[in-house]
């Protein structure tokens, strides 16, 4: 580890310690971090709530992916100096749209939900997964290894987080105001959470750098898990020191 803090992990949607794993083995790193389960948790400041009380370390470096990257700017909202540095990875910072186009976003998570109660966690994950990863891993042991992760969660779960992310608050004004270093890393060919969504997160952001990470998609952490151990570990090996008189 190239700093002295401990790394805290944040999965999303169905995901699990496994969405992590492969580049922590990259990064030689296989002590002194946390992945949280959420449980029955369905509500994004309940899971940044459980992730503050379950972390022993007063402070440490956080990264969520996806919907972990909703919970970590929760966390931020809520306890900003037990942060050191930030990493949001394939995330978006908008509340659900008002209108048709967030009724859309309902109708389709709610469909998925009842794919899986009718046909099963692995089934609905079949269909679903197609879109997080880049068209080169839909025969892969890559996309086996993510519908085995979807398939280790039940639909009580599913359900939890579904509600978690559409009762989602708007993360701009705590983007705004992060004032510690930052990672912002995204796959080229993310559908879910696109270039551009990140883009402007980082034009929010005081402190970040962006990566974008080629041939590959939502998934970035098992497509080219590599490619982010590399970003990662360069990152925190080479982040300049914030002012103290940075006025934030």
């Amino acid at each position: 580890m190239l700093i002295d803090q401990p790394l805290v992990l944040l999965p999303g949607l169905l995901c699990d310690d496994v969405v992590w794993t492969p580049v922590l083995k990259h990064m030689k790193h296989d002590s002194n971090y946390f992945i949280p389960d959420y449980g029955m948790l369905d509500d994004l400041g309940a899971m940044a709530d459980y992730v503050l009380d379950n972390v022993e370390q007063e402070q440490f470096v956080l990264i969520g992916h996806s919907m972990g990257g909703r919970i970590a700017m929760e966390m931020v909202r809520r306890s900003p100096e037990r942060i050191s540095h930030l990493g949001l990875f394939d995330t978006a910072y908008h509340s659900l749209a008002k209108g048709e186009a967030g009724e859309n976003e309902k109708q389709k998570r709610m469909g998925l939900l009842q794919k899986a109660n009718k046909e099963g966690m692995r089934v609905m994950g079949q269909q679903w997964a197609l879109g997080m990863v880049h068209s080169q891993f839909h025969n892969s042991p890559v996309f086996e290894s993510i519908l085995d992760m979807i398939e280790r969660k039940n639909t009580e779960i599913f359900a939890a987080q579904i509600n978690a992310l559409l009762n989602r608050p708007d993360t701009e004004s705590v983007l705004r105001n992060v004032s510690c270093p930052t990672l912002l890393l995204c796959g080229a060919d993310d559908l879910w959470s696109p270039v551009a969504s990140h883009e402007k997160m980082n034009e929010f952001i005081p402190h970040a750098t962006l990566n974008i990470i080629p041939e590959c998609a939502h998934m970035s952490t098992m497509e080219q898990p590599a490619a982010v151990a590399e970003a990662l570990t360069n990152w925190l090996a080479n982040i300049p020191k914030i002012p103290e008189d940075a006025g934030l």
